[in-house]
């Protein structure tokens, strides 16, 4: 009477890939590992197909260390399934992906996901300190290293866009990026805007600093040049912006947005 034991053979039809490491076992008590797809257990004999030979063999019941071998197989198979359902959502993610990207818009821009339809948000004009200079698009203007610190910001005390959900998504579709994420923006004292950063410059380094309000975010890329990025907790209610930029550099591209979840979508 036999007692068929096939641990890898359900593994290794649910993903050929992982064959090798899937294979199963038949340890002998001295030690010795066999490689075999399955086994079958007698009164005096365990009958195997070895891989290595490709045929049918049998040895001594008495020489097979059977808790060790059932104990190796069952951390094959545990194993194969954890890389198997790795594999099934890594497949059910690239195909949402892959969705998703279909229905980013081809022009570039910064687009909020309103409902299921993503929405161009407008890219805003930035001011540094009591300097006229402004910056919009990808035009670039040098701005003189001054030693101190200033405030870089944008005109009005609320946004276009208002975002309603607790973790609004973005996608953003540039010709190129810097370091782009999330920023909270606050009211300027006495003034019609809003502070994006406060830059500090030291002037025996010659070097520039950045600060910003940023709010940690999940960022994940659907395309070359094309991401997704949407916040990690839900935002509280207030005026935020999506920027992009070099640190170091005044290169700074800014889109806001006020995110008011009470409101009505």
């Amino acid at each position: 009477m036999w007692k068929r034991v096939s641990y890898a053979a359900a593994a290794l039809l649910a993903c050929a890939s992982l064959a090798l490491a899937q294979r199963a076992a038949l340890f002998l008590t001295d030690g010795t590992q066999m490689n075999v797809r399955e086994f079958e257990v007698g009164e005096e004999r365990v009958r195997y197909f070895s891989l290595d030979r490709n045929q049918w063999e049998e040895v001594p019941l008495q020489i097979v260390d059977l808790a060790r071998t059932n104990e190796h197989n069952r951390r094959v198979q545990s194993a194969a399934a954890v890389r198997e359902e790795e594999t099934r959502r890594e497949r059910v993610a690239e195909r949402r992906a892959r969705t998703e990207l279909h229905s980013v818009p081809l022009e570039d821009g910064v687009y909020y996901l309103k409902g299921k339809e993503p929405v161009p948000v407008e890219q805003a004009f930035w001011e540094l300190g009591k300097s006229t200079k402004r910056i919009f698009f990808n035009i670039i203007s040098p701005v003189p290293v001054i030693p101190g610190k200033r405030t870089l910001s944008i005109e009005g005390l609320t946004a276009k866009i208002v975002t309603t959900d607790p973790k609004p998504i973005f996608y953003l579709r540039l010709d190129s990026f810097s370091r782009f994420g999330i920023a909270r923006i606050v009211p300027e004292r006495g003034k019609n805007r809003r502070v994006v950063q406060q830059i500090m410059t030291v002037s025996v380094a010659d070097e520039q600093f950045e600060e910003q309000d940023e709010v940690e975010v999940f960022r994940q890329q659907l395309a070359p040049l094309v991401y997704k990025v949407w916040p990690v907790e839900p935002l509280p209610a207030g005026e935020y912006a999506i920027l992009d930029f070099n640190p170091g550099e005044t290169d700074l591209r800014v889109w806001d947005f006020s995110h008011r979840p009470d409101a009505a979508p």
